[in-house]
């Protein structure tokens, strides 16, 4: 049956498309009688490609299925959210939405937040702590024998044991703890497509009431099960078992090893661990997307804005902060220690073509909206863009955590022309008044070879460095970038992320030494210099990961001290699942190497450490003063404050 659209209001939309329905009424105008996916989600329904249940939903509808969504579901009262489709014929999908649930309530402190970005007017309150697990229990206990696939983040990097902070403590893998049939983990086009086929074909289930084989067989997949055939060493690697992690943080220590290892890997073996008398297996992904994919993915007929049913509450603030962004790509294999971008999204770089990339500017700019202004133009890191392994067979063979680190993969492709002259494109668009870079870039992925930068003599120097008429000299594309993007996409302030000044910190981060952020500052400050630019860089920096001790950040305060910085783009380290870090934090060990680090667990000394980002304000000396002595660091306190000890 043809699939009607639902239109919007003249009046009060800019666009003629529909909205997937997220009421009865919108399914009773399609002239369905029964809806084919239910997608349950703790976000506001956003049509727009950034937001995951979006994708999903248009993904299945132009496979032919009739999708409906259930947006921010009430939990507390008689369920009626969970009931108004009724059992869809084919499954429920349930995702905590874009942030893990707990990230999304809860500060580093533990505190709980007083807004929610993926609400209409940023109204906090409006998703359950844990969501996937909420949701999923409420809609098994309502349709027991209707399927229930678990995705997005949370249920990502929670497919196995792994460590809770707001519990601090180990838990089991999601799929234990909640009644899901199936984990889709990762970015889910491929693999959500090819489970609604088997659930329509009637190969999900056994006579037993087992999963299939064809439904084991699946990639990208997780499961839990009873009866599971080990079989060759290669094919299948067993892991440590939930209660050994439990009795041992070793333990849980070496089942990351292996885990990150493998998930490094294009090509990986299947994953087991046992909880109980239940085995957890997780499948190994699908190969990374091809440009056509990626392409067909973010070409789909997004209505590019919320639902009009939240017109009256209030913009939702992730929706503004990216809704004249564009996004080149999905992956990123810098292989932070505190990052779960390559454990979901994947180490390799999944690039659209150039041509989607400018058919979808073009779409934004026909909004009676757009003023012109492009706010980003990036990924995971704005400069990944394209980048892959040269040789590709030696990709497949290979498990490093990143490719830039610690040293630049030989294999790495890391010309940036094509990303200058993809810049250079969009700004030529005579709609585009102002694109520029908020994603933020990798500056280790430029050359460590000398950098020059000259220019022709000449008293219109600095003119031309400004409107790309200067001839520019210089030995690597990497920080012929660099210029680019500090002269023509920077909108005063650019951003960057040593995230530590200590070289022992940054190496337990998987981060480039800071010597690397002085380098790239003294380029700025030259660049700015020549042109009369008035622009800043802004570092960003991480108090109490693993391995930070006080004196650490006391040499921090120093070192910005020294610089002129007055810093507010920082962060106190938040243990979320499934990262190197997280492991770090909870087991004290470093699973790389599997040898001891020190960790800031109390909320004291991570208060401790957090201050001393900002010893330049008056009313925080006495608390930084206190903490130095108290710990054996009074030296610094001379240093930090002239006159003091």
């Amino acid at each position: 049956m043809p699939i009607s659209p639902i239109t919007t209001n003249k009046k009060t939309d800019k666009y003629m498309g529909h909205f997937l329905p997220i009421t009865l009424e919108e399914v009773k105008r399609l002239g369905w009688e029964q809806v084919d996916v239910v997608l349950v989600t703790g976000d506001a329904y956003v049509d727009h490609p950034s937001f995951g249940t979006a994708v999903i939903g248009r993904t299945l509808e132009a496979a032919g299925y009739r999708v409906a969504i259930i947006p921010q579901p009430n939990w507390r009262d008689d369920l009626r959210d969970f009931r108004k489709f009724g059992a869809p014929r084919l499954f429920f999908g349930v995702t905590s939405g874009a942030m893990d649930s707990m990230v999304n309530h809860y500060t580093a402190a533990r505190r709980l937040r007083h807004d929610d970005a993926y609400t209409p007017g940023g109204q906090f309150g409006f998703r359950p702590d844990r969501a996937t697990y909420v949701y999923t229990r409420i809609l098994k206990q309502i349709y027991p024998d209707v399927p229930v696939v678990i995705a997005g983040i949370e249920a990502s990097m929670r497919r196995l044991a792994h460590y809770d902070y707001w519990d601090d403590k180990l838990f089991p893998s999601i799929l234990i703890d909640t009644p899901a049939d199936l984990l889709n983990y990762g970015m889910g086009e491929r693999t959500t497509l090819k489970i609604a086929k088997l659930i329509e074909s009637g190969e999900w289930r056994t006579e037993s009431g087992e999963l299939s084989e064809a439904v084991r067989g699946l990639p990208q997949v997780a499961f839990a099960v009873k009866n599971y055939e080990l079989r060759v060493k290669s094919d299948i690697i067993e892991l440590h078992s939930f209660e050994e992690c439990q009795r041992s943080k070793r333990a849980e220590a070496e089942n990351y090893q292996i885990i990150e290892r493998e998930s490094n890997k294009i090509e990986c073996a299947t994953l087991v661990q046992r909880h109980g008398n239940r085995l957890v297996v997780v499948n190994p992904p699908e190969p990374p997307m091809t440009t056509e994919e990626i392409d067909a993915s973010f070409d789909l007929p997004y209505m590019r804005l919320p639902h009009p049913k939240y017109k009256k509450r209030g913009p939702i603030p992730a929706f503004e902060m990216i809704r004249w962004s564009v996004n080149t790509h999905r992956g990123c294999f810098g292989g932070c220690s505190f990052c779960t971008i390559s454990a979901h999204q994947g180490k390799q770089i999944a690039s659209r073509s150039e041509e989607s990339i400018l058919d979808e500017i073009n779409l934004i700019t026909q909004d009676p909206e757009f003023h012109g202004v492009l706010t980003d133009l990036g990924g995971p890191s704005a400069n990944m863009w394209r980048m892959k392994g040269k040789n590709q067979e030696l990709c497949r063979k290979c498990s490093r955590y990143s490719c830039s680190m610690p040293t630049m993969c030989k294999n790495l492709d890391s010309d940036h022309s094509a990303m200058i002259a993809l810049l250079r494109k969009v700004s030529a668009h005579p709609k585009v008044k102002h694109l520029y870079v908020g994603s933020g870039i990798r500056c280790d992925l430029f050359s460590d070879k000398s950098y020059e930068l000259r220019v022709k003599s000449g008293a219109d120097a600095s003119k031309k460095l400004i409107t790309h008429n200067s001839e520019l000299i210089t030995d690597n594309s990497g920080w012929e970038y660099f210029r680019e993007v500090v002269l023509h996409h920077t909108s005063g302030r650019l951003k960057v992320a040593p995230e530590h000044t200590s070289d022992a910190v940054l190496a337990l981060m998987r981060k480039p030494s800071f010597s690397l952020f002085r380098e790239t500052k003294r380029r700025f400050d030259e660049i700015c210099k020549q042109t009369g630019l008035r622009y800043q860089l802004i570092p960003y920096f991480i108090s109490s990961h693993p391995g930070c001790r006080l004196q650490d950040m006391a040499e921090l305060a120093l070192e910005m001290k020294r610089m002129g910085y007055r810093l507010e783009q920082i962060q106190d380290f938040t243990p979320t699942p499934m990262t190197l870090s997280t492991e770090m934090y909870y087991t004290g060990i470093d699973p790389t190497t599997m040898k001891p680090v020190y960790v800031a667990t109390t909320p004291g000394d991570k208060a401790d450490q957090r201050r001393l980002f900002f010893f330049y304000k008056p009313e925080m000396q006495r608390d930084i003063i206190q903490s130095l002595r108290r710990s054996g660091n009074a030296g610094y306190i001379s240093r930090l404050f002239p006159g003091r000890r």
